[in-house]
């Protein structure tokens, strides 16, 4: 028997799992979950999340997919509420960019615009790392960046 063409090979369908768990702590290169209902705790390696790490809080559930019994993926919301840690005041000159530099208190870098201050609660595309609209206090939104609403 000869082997196969590399274009008849096919990937088989692997049988994937999803749990919701809760992020507990990072030690090292291993994020650890815990399963809410069982207590038993799951270490997750820094490569299967990537540069979204940065963006893990103690307490937080995400979906964490499962391969024969091995964590490879976690599954973050599309938006995410993030604290301004740093950022210029508004200038109320005529600027080139209506967006400004601001620091999230994770140390992540993302552009926001103009009116956005230190202290603000924004939400997050992590998809495109770009600001979707401010979060008032009482969890309403309120301007969105395309829209000025």
């Amino acid at each position: 028997m000869g082997a196969r063409p590399q274009a008849e090979l096919k990937f088989e369908d692997v049988a994937t799992e999803k749990h919701p768990l809760e992020y507990l702590y990072t030690d090292g290169d291993q994020h650890w979950f815990m399963n809410p209902q069982t207590y038993e705790q799951v270490e997750v390696a820094a490569a299967a999340i990537g540069p979204r790490a940065a963006f893990l809080q103690a307490g937080m559930t995400l979906a964490v997919e499962f391969v024969e019994g091995r964590p490879v993926n976690v599954e973050f919301p599309d938006l995410l509420e993030v604290r301004i840690a740093d950022t210029a005041p508004p200038t109320h000159q005529q600027q080139d960019s209506p967006l400004k530099t601001a620091k999230l208190e994770n140390g992540v870098e993302i552009m926001v615009p103009q009116f956005v201050q230190n202290g603000d609660v924004i939400r997050l595309d992590l998809q495109n790392m770009k600001y979707m609209d401010r979060v008032r206090a009482d969890g309403a939104k309120t301007k969105n960046a395309r829209t000025g609403r």
